[in-house]
């Protein structure tokens, strides 16, 4: 029972690092700092800043937040 729950514990490991930590799929050619990455997906700003800091995209069910990149 003891291996069971090794063996169980480490496939939930192995699942939870392969998550993505960021949406970087299919993202445009950009300036640094104009796009806001949430955990699930991307917007443009509406200006440029610094990559790294917060920020927020809009989306029906509120603001979602993110890191400029």
């Amino acid at each position: 029972m003891k291996s069971l729950h090794h063996l169980v514990l480490g496939v939930a490991l192995a699942a939870a690092a392969m998550l993505p930590t960021a949406a970087l799929a299919q993202v445009p050619p950009h300036q640094p700092g104009t796009i806001c990455f949430t955990p699930q997906f991307w917007c443009w700003m509406p200006y440029p800043g610094v990559p790294g800091q917060p920020c927020y995209c809009m989306t029906q069910w509120g603001q979602i937040p993110g890191v400029l990149g």
